[in-house]
């Protein structure tokens, strides 16, 4: 009776932890039912009226948008729905492998493994408390301060997400930047605050 209490009511920070883990691990990993899953046909696709949001592709190999102007929302909601589960994987397990071996070359280019541990290490020391906010993130739709845009830097093409998941007690805020690498876009900028 005393783990389903736990479990209910979320008394136990080892439960909240292990629940915020498994949230955050499904969402991650994806969902391998829809191998064909493609972000970017989702609109061309006449057997359905809504689109689906339980599958995260991360190869984004499809053109942005025909006229450039703006990214397409469905691959920016999921690059920023997946970068955000990476980075809760990463405070949760105190493992940043995941989240910077799929960010980009120019990332990589200038900061370690360790680096980037380190400059989240106030959120892993004090993970009892993020974990479960950026749990709570991950089930939510970001609101973006300003609309998801483009910029040139160095004649490449970088896509601007800004934007906050409105958590309680604090809400997350985030600064995500992606740039294509080899096809794929890639993890260039990463700033995330819970105040």
């Amino acid at each position: 009776m005393k783990i389903i209490n736990q479990l209910i009511f979320g008394t136990s920070s080892k439960v909240n932890g292990l629940i915020a883990f498994m949230i955050v691990a499904s969402i991650a990993l994806g969902c391998t039912c829809g191998k064909n899953f493609d972000l970017a046909n989702m609109g061309k696709d006449s057997n359905s009226s809504e689109p689906s949001n339980t599958a995260y592709n991360t190869n984004y190999d499809t053109p942005i948008n025909d006229d450039d102007s703006a990214p397409s929302e469905p691959i920016v909601a999921a690059l920023v729905k997946s970068t955000t589960a990476q980075f809760a994987s990463a405070i949760s397990t105190e493992d940043f492998s995941t989240l910077y071996n799929n960010s980009s070359k120019e990332f990589q280019n200038t900061y370690t493994e360790d680096q980037t541990k380190e400059v989240f290490k106030v959120f892993v020391t004090s993970k009892k408390r993020v974990t479960p906010i950026l749990a709570k993130a991950l089930t939510m739709e970001p609101e973006y301060s300003t609309p998801p845009s483009y910029r040139t830097e160095q004649g490449h093409q970088i896509m601007v997400a800004n934007g906050k998941y409105d958590t309680k007690p604090l809400p997350t805020n985030f600064e995500y930047e992606f740039i294509e690498n080899d096809g794929e876009w890639k993890m260039l900028k990463l700033i995330v605050k819970i105040q």
